[in-house]
């Protein structure tokens, strides 16, 4: 197994130039750097964790809180995660990802005993019990998800009131006068997930305005509550002409419900929704759509986490940073 001292010799350079090409801790030239480089692959060597962390003070780890509900759609989750640990690989760290119920109690553990050099939170919600202890951390954190209290955080979330706004937009200038909304589940509302009602309240705000109908439903997150939910919802509101289903599970059902009804988008009902391309492509929607943007948020979120390690005083103010949302025409609205 390749040493530092086997770097050193292959790269031509001392052994305490390779620690700082490693460590970063002083300025290399490009050249010694790349020699360094070249030797690190040549030999197959592997910086070992425990003597980096006892020699900078870093781990090179960053924690990834989250938390799957048994009565939520996983993939909806999962998502967000590949991004954070590809970004998180790309800058040089592991993710250490912690899936405990009790979230602050996880979050004083790893953060108290030096385990991590930061921590993303996902799955957050408007009054999160985590803050506290993220706030009170030695070590930096960053949301993917918007909180009621944002002070001294670095925050990422989709705008979901403008993405209301925008399809609202769509479909009135389309001449549709009755919609359904289809949110979350009920019980996302009531742990707090304000991604739910930021994006409800300004679509009914929206059609308010436009003096339209907009009936709002609770959506479901399992089957064969799902397609019961659905099924209800659109025998309730026959003359409804248009369907917004901001809900994944709903909208990853939708396309077999719409054809056990024989109902097709978009000569029978105008359906649009939120999802990133990646989970449309995975159940083969063919709606139009706010792109949710996962893979930007997990992206933004890590930067901005590891500026923020390497460097506070350059990453300056923590920032709230909503992701513009993008709206992608698939032909399902007329």
């Amino acid at each position: 197994m390749a040493t530092i001292s086997d770097v050193a010799r292959e790269a031509g350079v001392s052994r305490s130039t390779v620690s700082y090409a490693l460590s970063g801790k002083r300025t290399i030239s490009r050249e010694t750097r790349e020699r360094i480089e070249r030797a690190i692959a040549a030999l197959g060597f592997t910086v070992n964790a425990g003597a980096r962390a006892l020699a900078t003070s870093q781990t090179m780890v960053l924690g990834l809180l989250l938390q799957f509900h048994k009565d939520e759609f996983a993939p909806a989750m999962l998502q967000y995660v590949l991004p954070i640990s590809d970004t998180a690989r790309e800058l040089g760290y592991d993710i250490l990802m912690v899936t405990e119920t009790d979230g602050p109690a996880a979050l004083k553990r790893i953060t108290g005993s030096g385990m991590v050099d930061g921590v993303v939170l996902l799955d957050v919600t408007h009054r999160d019990p985590r803050l506290e202890a993220l706030r009170a951390a030695p070590q930096p954190g960053a949301l993917v998800g918007l909180p009621g209290d944002t002070e001294g955080l670095d925050v990422f979330d989709l705008d979901f009131g403008e993405a209301a706004r925008m399809l609202v937009d769509h479909l009135y200038g389309l001449g549709h006068r009755e919609i359904v909304l289809i949110s979350p589940p009920k019980h996302v509302f009531d742990r707090g997930g304000a991604y739910g009602w930021r994006f409800r309240d300004a679509a009914l705000e929206r059609a308010a305005r436009y003096g339209i109908q907009i009936f709002p439903y609770y959506g479901e997150s399992q089957q064969p509550a799902i397609s019961r939910s659905l099924h209800a919802i659109l025998d309730a509101r026959p003359d409804a002409s248009a369907l917004i289903v901001h809900n994944d599970a709903s909208i990853a059902a939708l396309p077999s419900v719409l054809t056990e009804r024989g109902v097709s988008a978009p000569d029978d009902l105008s359906v649009v929704s939120l999802y990133s391309k990646d989970f449309g492509r995975s159940f083969s929607l063919p709606y139009t759509a706010i792109e949710t943007s996962p893979d930007s948020l997990g992206r933004q979120a890590v930067q901005q986490l590891v500026r923020r390690i390497l460097n506070p005083e350059a990453a300056g103010a923590p920032v709230t940073r909503f992701i513009a949302p993008e709206l992608v025409n698939r032909g399902s609205t007329h």
